[in-house]
């Protein structure tokens, strides 16, 4: 074992989903707009841009700074769990449930394991 506990293992792994999925939609985007006829070619570029730098910004917490045990990397991964709730919530009153149930419990899973006390300690230290 390398001194990661399972929580943290966990966390990493949920944030780099979601980044995967951003970079997924990002490159959506990116190829609907290039072979499709969008209304507005700037927002769409855009669009897929901004999905494609969060992408590579969550990638980077995954792991650059959870998997490297970086105490900096929670607050960013922490961060993003309460824009996950936020999306979800508003699927989920958009009456897009299907979308917006799994991603409550992604962000949930999020938060668990990121402030759970063995990632605490790795990241932290009794301090």
């Amino acid at each position: 074992m390398n001194g990661r506990p399972l929580t943290l293992l966990i966390a990493a792994a949920v944030v780099a989903l979601e980044g995967l999925v951003a970079l997924g939609l990002g490159v959506l985007v990116a190829v609907q707009t290039l072979t499709g006829t969008p209304g507005n070619v700037t927002t769409a570029l855009a669009e897929s841009g901004f999905a494609l730098l969060v992408a590579a910004g969550l990638l980077w917490v995954a792991w650059g700074g959870l998997l490297r045990m970086e105490r900096w990397g929670r607050s960013p991964a922490v961060l993003t769990q309460i824009f996950m709730l936020i999306i979800a919530i508003t699927l989920i009153r958009s009456d897009q449930p299907q979308l917006g149930i799994p991603l409550v419990v992604v962000a949930v899973a999020g938060f668990v394991t990121l402030l759970a006390p063995p990632t605490t300690h790795a990241l932290y230290g009794d301090g």
